[in-house]
């Protein structure tokens, strides 16, 4: 699979650019600011409908403009496919596929599959867990694209429950509502029906969080020993990278988790009701769910020590592309043909030797773009067709 052509409108410091590109190795190189970045960060959006950069679509959308407009020529199998996304800050953005409006814009995930490796990924080491959830469910996303909706759906009730626990504080603990009864109210029943409530709630979350756990562990145990041959790889060395899950489940059930054990589905959705049934007296006292998905963690160890906070910056750079380039093995394998690997701005963060490393590694990737500062930061085997990028201009190097 390649992206055979880039068009886009608006977007970040483009007004219009129109990009043909090829299979194999494509530099886009210019100084800091004047817009090479900008253009994989579009690739990246068609691939995961989100950018590596920011959290929101509105910095994605040129000053001035109302919306900004993503398109690429995907080839697969040698078939050519066409896919549009319209970026609408604070509207809903649309999709289509080969001119054809989508229902839901997810739909078009799948069609584009990218792996991006960018400064910004160090925070998979030294980062909040939030991050590294994000890394796992984007890349459960990229690998089975429905996950998306699962995702979505868990966000809402998640919400809807905090929400609960939240405004009822009061009558959950007890105390009645913090006003004058109503003629007739009774606080005893207000509370038994918040609580009842709360178990609708409960049986929700489980419902969905349940097989969002159950994807993850498989993914991690899929994912690990391809991590480890990766870390060695671009470290040259024997450092016993790895990887586990730090579940917000009970105790015997975390421990058994963490030692990379996968429990069958119905049994983490009777642990899930059984743990909130636990929780519930503190739950109802900060008034936040405090067992799921959102609340795990995914652990990297380097030998008998967590990477975070003991990994110098050599190791810990080793660990993120470990991880990223780990993801990219596993969708080879999984999909039957290679993502587009994008590595964005990451060789002047290198040290020469995992420059090299690195190189030799994704020397047979079907496409790789690259964008540097410094052309002589990357490895001379690397930089394929170039383009310089200045203020917006896109020009082939011949």
């Amino acid at each position: 699979m390649f992206v055979r052509h880039l068009s886009v409108g608006d977007f970040r410091s483009y007004p219009s650019a129109e990009l043909p590109l090829e299979p194999g190795i494509t530099t886009f190189v210019g100084l800091n600011g004047q817009g090479k970045t900008n253009l994989v960060e579009a690739i990246g959006y068609l691939a995961s409908l989100s950018s590596h950069r920011v959290s929101s679509d509105a910095p994605l959308v040129r000053f001035g403009a109302s919306q900004a407009i993503i398109r690429g020529a995907v080839v697969r199998d040698g078939r050519e496919a066409m896919v549009e996304i319209e970026v609408n800050p604070g509207r809903a953005n649309r999709a289509r596929l080969n001119k054809s409006a989508l229902t839901r814009t997810r739909d078009v995930l799948g069609q584009v599959r990218t792996v991006l490796f960018a400064p910004e990924d160090l925070a998979l080491v030294k980062g909040d867990p939030s991050e590294r959830r994000r890394f796992l469910d984007d890349l459960l996303v990229a690998r089975q694209p429905r996950w998306a909706g699962a995702r979505g759906d868990y966000d809402r009730i998640l919400k809807q429950r905090n929400a609960l626990l939240k405004s009822a504080a009061p009558v959950l603990r007890g105390r009645g509502k913090q006003r004058r009864p109503v003629e007739g109210a009774d606080t005893a029943t207000e509370r038994e029906s918040a609580l009842h409530t709360l178990e609708v709630w409960n049986t929700q979350l489980a419902q969905v969080a349940a097989p969002l756990l159950y994807a993850r562990l498989r993914l991690l145990r899929d994912l690990a020993p391809l991590l480890g041959k990766a870390y060695d790889e671009v470290s040259a060395g024997q450092s016993d990278a790895r990887v586990s899950y730090r579940s917000s489940l009970r105790e015997e059930m975390a421990a058994r988790i963490a030692a990379g054990e996968v429990p069958e589905l119905e049994e983490l959705h009777a642990e899930l009701l059984e743990t909130f049934a636990e929780v519930r007296a503190q739950e109802i006292e900060r008034g936040v769910t405090l067992v799921g998905p959102h609340r795990d963690d995914v652990v990297l160890t380097l030998g008998e020590l967590p990477a975070k906070g003991y990994a110098s910056h050599g190791e810990s750079w080793s660990f993120a592309l470990g991880l990223k380039l780990a993801a990219y093995h596993l969708l080879r394998h999984d999909l039957g043909d290679d993502p587009v690997l994008i590595l964005d701005d990451v060789f002047a963060e290198l040290d020469s030797g995992r420059r090299e490393r690195l190189a030799a590694m994704v020397a047979d990737c079907e496409q790789v773009l690259i964008t540097a500062a410094v052309e002589a930061d990357v490895p001379a085997e690397l930089r394929g067709r170039t383009y310089a990028v200045s203020l917006g201009e896109v020009i082939a190097r011949e």
